[in-house]
């Protein structure tokens, strides 16, 4: 996903007192890593906002003029794909809940750069409304990476009850911006949200890992009502992505948690339901591209974060 350009440095909110919920949260992380622990002992190997990550040089970032391939056609709802405008299933244990899945960027920003570069409010700063996002060093785009997994992931939850909605679908020109993606969460009442990315930090870093919301109260963002709700979502989906998937927690931020705190996502910021990013893998390194590209992963991936929402949504 692609970030700001060089030299943002967004101011920094006062630091929250650590309490109960932060000392729960971090109890937490542990187990819901215990997968990759167990996985790793006995042998296994993983098969909106700017490019690289929190931690990667800016010098990995991709070449923001790549245009995404042809999508290739989304899966039928027996595979795992979804249907616009599908209706959630008459039973299940999410039916009442409502999820919003953000895919992020969108494959068609690549031919509206004046339109996304254009300047939003995130609360803390401003920042580009969206970016063209990243891709594989072959052409695969982000945008199509991130839309294929949200109508993975609409099937599954549907199929589970739930109401899904998604902040696009390739049915506009470009965008939602940033603000805007966080707004349609924030008015549909969501229960959680998940915006979907893929890093495009530089080769040999893989591996995923999970934004969470720092603690914001600056101009039109105030998440502290939500941090500690955001928190055990996105630990669930890190546990659960990690059984599922079998991928590691990203070797180059989080501290091989999988789970990274930001206060710089206008995503994040302006959001007053529960919400995290997760960035998927890094389609900078060819094992982790192998991985991105694969139809049959993503829907491991798909798999792996509907779980951790349905644990939410039930815990």
């Amino acid at each position: 996903m692609s970030y700001t350009g060089p030299g943002f440095d967004p101011p920094q909110p006062r630091r929250p007192r650590r309490g109960p919920l932060t000392v729960a949260l971090a109890a937490l992380v542990p187990g819901a890593l215990l997968g990759w622990a167990v996985y790793a002992a006995v042998g296994g190997s993983g098969g909106d906002e700017g490019p690289g990550s929190a931690a990667a040089s800016p010098s990995a970032s991709p070449s923001a003029s790549a245009s995404p391939r042809t999508s290739s056609p989304a899966p039928s709802a027996g595979s795992g794909g979804g249907k616009p405008g599908a209706s959630a299933a008459a039973g299940g244990p999410l039916v009442g809940k409502v999820v919003v899945i953000d895919p992020g960027h969108n494959p068609g920003n690549f031919e509206h750069t004046a339109e996304i570069n254009r300047q939003v409010d995130i609360g803390t700063n401003r920042k580009e409304c969206d970016t063209t996002g990243t891709s594989t060093d072959d052409g695969y785009a982000e945008a199509e990476f991130t839309l294929d997994v949200a109508h993975r992931m609409r099937a599954l939850l549907e199929k589970q009850g739930a109401t899904v909605k998604l902040t696009q679908d390739g049915d506009r020109p470009f965008g939602p911006c940033v603000d805007e993606r966080a707004r349609i969460g924030n008015e549909a009442k969501a229960d959680a949200v998940v915006s979907i990315h893929a890093d495009g930090s530089g080769a040999g870093n893989r591996g995923f890992h999970v934004i969470l919301p720092g603690a914001v109260d600056a101009g039109a963002a105030d998440t502290r009502a939500v941090v500690g709700p955001s928190g055990d979502l996105g630990t669930r989906i890190a546990g659960d992505f990690v059984r599922v998937t079998g991928s590691a927690p990203s070797n180059y931020v989080g501290d091989s948690t999988g789970l990274v705190t930001r206060k710089d996502l206008g995503g994040l910021n302006l959001s007053t339901v529960p919400k995290v990013f997760i960035e998927c893998g890094n389609m900078r390194d060819s094992e982790d591209a192998a991985l991105l590209t694969s139809g049959a992963w993503r829907q491991k991936a798909a798999q792996g974060i509907s779980e951790g929402i349905v644990s939410f949504l039930r815990g």
